[in-house]
């Protein structure tokens, strides 16, 4: 799951000078090509975020100076986007995805109040409330660079975040909101208006997706079940399960099946589904894999994002990430099975996060491999892997979207 915000100390010495110099910084850490040339590159842009990974003062120090870029997929050309909506003092952004047609950037716009950050990271739990948090969902227009927030319109919460296209809808959004301390999901227009609860009563639900013909929809509730319903939330449907925990459904692009994770709380493994809820069986094991991604050098409390799997477009194949031996590998999977180990990795090594290009014939993905958290893009059978971001020390890259063209 993404993470739901930043949290932390107070801002030290070294995090004001960090926002201060970030003209400064941002040219050395940007990414550049690889001195090897392979044998080809991918031709698709690849937006991410990236963010310091050691200032004192935990979470809120370091993911408060997280910023959204571009980079071509051969590692050149790198863009920060939307450096306006970071003006205010503890404002960042993540990029989290694209409009279909690849014209729009989608940001988290996050904000957190330094005394805030303060008390969650003395606690040791999050304190979501309106005088301390503001957590938006902007769409950026690339040529016009034109930035619309969605969620101050008609706003029904201070925390937003899974916005959601609806397929063969292409004016309805979908999206969750935090409402009374539990997230709920929600439809608007493109525009941000008339705003719509697709559940009724209580409930912790995320991940919320639509499918592929925009009828039906899916999420997970409390982390304990998965549900499906009619586009409008109507006619809820629990997927017979008997695992403790389950998490995050996603729809195959073909429509047929749905991908979840399922076991226990760190210790869950890929899953399928027919689309009607039915014919339930693993697909993949994640060899003892946590399937969590630390995003500090120091750990910081709840400072782990989860690795998710993905479907390629084409849908002949789930790409997720397993422990083989030492090492965190890509592997992917096919409805048929079996599993498939994509990268061969030394000890040590995480490879996290992949995501799948528009034509099914790259993947790209984080990794350690070299030292640090950087990206990296291989062909979508793992081979002629090369980095497309050369960070510093001190800073990761992650939650890398291909840009559809």
């Amino acid at each position: 799951m993404l993470s739901l915000a930043t949290r932390a100390l107070s801002i030290s010495t070294a995090f004001l000078a960090a926002l201060a110099g970030w003209a400064l910084l941002a040219p050395a850490a940007l990414p550049v090509a690889s001195a090897q040339e392979p044998l080809a590159r991918a031709g698709y842009q690849v937006g991410y975020a990236a963010h310091r990974t050691n200032l004192p003062g935990g979470q809120f120090a370091n993911f408060s100076t997280s910023r959204a870029f571009v980079v071509n997929g051969d590692g050149s050309g790198t863009t920060a986007l939307g450096p306006e909506l970071t003006r205010k003092p503890n404002q960042h952004l993540q990029l989290v995805g694209w409009s279909p047609d690849g014209h729009q950037a989608v940001l988290y716009q996050a904000w957190e109040s330094a005394e805030n950050g303060a008390w969650e990271h003395q606690n040791k739990r999050f304190r979501f409330t309106a005088e301390h948090w503001l957590v938006d969902l902007v769409l950026l227009d690339l040529e016009g660079q034109e930035a619309t927030n969605l969620t101050a319109v008609e706003r029904v919460s201070f925390y937003n975040g899974n916005l959601y296209f609806w397929p063969n809808q292409p004016r309805r959004l979908g999206f969750v909101a935090l409402i009374d301390g539990e997230m709920r999901p929600f439809a608007m227009d493109r525009d941000g208006k008339n705003k719509k609860a697709l559940t009724e009563g209580r409930g912790f639900i995320y991940g919320l997706g639509a499918s592929p013909d925009g009828k039906r929809i899916c999420y997970h509730k409390d982390y304990q079940a998965i549900y499906l319903a009619d586009a409008d939330g109507s006619n809820p449907q629990r997927v017979r399960d008997d695992q403790p925990f389950q998490f995050y459904p996603q729809w195959s692009p073909d429509g047929l099946w749905i991908a979840y994770l399922s076991g226990t709380h760190y210790d869950c493994h890929p899953h399928l589904i027919r689309a009607d809820g039915t014919a339930l069986r693993k697909v993949g094991d994640r060899g003892g894999y946590r399937g969590v991604v630390e995003r500090l050098d120091e750990p910081d409390f709840h400072s782990e994002s989860s690795d998710l799997p993905a479907w390629s477009p084409d849908g002949k194949w789930l790409y997720y990430t397993a422990r083989v031996g030492k090492a965190v590998e890509l592997m992917r999977v096919s409805p048929a099975g079996p599993p498939e180990q994509l990268t061969r990795s030394e000890p040590g090594v995480l490879n996290y996060l992949p995501q799948v290009s528009p034509d099914s014939r790259w993947v790209v993905f984080g990794s350690t491999r070299g030292g640090g958290r950087q990206l990296q893009v291989a062909r979508a059978d793992g081979s002629d892997a090369y980095p497309i971001t050369k960070l510093e020390a001190g800073w990761g890259a992650y939650h890398a979207y291909w840009r559809p063209r």
